[in-house]
């Protein structure tokens, strides 16, 4: 079968939807009801926060990767749909807290109020919370079933270690504690590739892993995954200084308004953009041991250079 972006895009979307816990077409709740929840269901307006977020219009760009990835290998990838939708919760539990005053401080995400300007930063910050705790139960109830269990815990190992204290997570920090500070070279990568690129290459390596990727597949997909993460960053720091506002649907202009380090900060618009595209071709080019089946995966990274959201 010949997979396309938007098909698995439609089948993450479908997934997301269909989520036991999430699922149903519910009244958005901003306050808490007088009367307890059923056992077993996410009280309000906790639910409404979460589906507020996930639900939002997005690319849907790690789940994808991660369908895609395993696509290299495997034909069944509807099988592993329930790690990819984990990454999506995963994805907008970063993007829930990212947002918050004590963050980055943003009113629009997608085009729409953040989340802690629609429910309040107390329901924020713990809606953020159960998207990161639900995207592991839901990984692990697939992993329990799973033919591979193995396979299982390698990939939400991968996940886990790259959306944590020495991936996602130490890149915020510093990308939080450094602003202001005199950008360097060293300190930028260090931050888009922690930030940025590890949960980009988290769901590569997740999908290959669960296919049962031999040792020369998952160095080429650690290759793929970086080159492509590192692109999106740089790219992203271009859009806040070129991009439109209304197409992106949030400010732009705010990482020299906050001092953050970015590409551009370094070595300029023109060199940034040198580099994004070197970063393309390294990533594409670590595809060519899986032949016409990274047909996709070629796709999406040069597509990444030409988003405008």
């Amino acid at each position: 079968m010949h997979l396309s972006y938007d098909m698995l895009k439609s089948a993450v979307d479908s997934a997301l939807l269909a989520h036991p816990l999430l699922a149903g077409d519910w009244p958005l709740l901003k306050t808490a009801p007088l009367n307890p929840p059923p056992e077993g269901e996410i009280p309000q307006p906790l639910r409404s926060a979460m589906r507020y977020s996930l639900f939002l219009p997005g690319k849907r760009l790690r789940p994808v990767l991660l369908l895609a990835s395993y696509a290299l290998l495997a034909d069944d990838w509807e099988s592993v749909m329930p790690y990819a939708i984990a990454l999506e919760m995963i994805h907008t539990y970063s993007l829930v807290h990212d947002d918050l005053p004590a963050l980055d401080n943003d009113d629009l995400r997608r085009g729409q109020l953040t989340n802690h300007i629609a429910f309040g930063e107390n329901t924020a910050i713990l809606a953020g919370d159960a998207l990161y705790s639900l995207a592991f139960e839901t990984m692990l109830h697939a992993a329990l079933a799973s033919a591979h269990p193995k396979r299982a815990i390698a990939a939400m190992e991968e996940i886990a270690r790259r959306a944590g204290v020495r991936g996602m997570i130490a890149g915020q920090t510093l990308d939080v504690k450094l602003e202001g500070a005199q950008p360097n070279e060293a300190l930028v990568g260090y931050i888009h590739q922690h930030k940025t690129a590890d949960l980009i290459t988290a769901p590569v390596m997740a999908g290959l892993l669960l296919a049962g990727a031999d040792t020369r597949q998952l160095e080429a997909g650690q290759v793929y995954g970086q080159g492509l993460g590192l692109a999106f960053q740089i790219v992203d720091d271009l859009l806040d200084v070129e991009g439109d506002a209304q197409a992106m649907g949030k400010q732009t202009g705010m990482d020299a308004e906050r001092g953050k380090m970015t590409w551009p900060a370094v070595h300029g618009i023109q060199a940034s953009r040198r580099k994004a595209n070197a970063c393309v071709q390294e990533a594409i080019a670590a595809l060519a041991i899986f032949g016409d089946r990274a047909a996709l995966l070629t796709d999406m990274a040069l597509r990444s250079l030409e988003r405008v959201n």
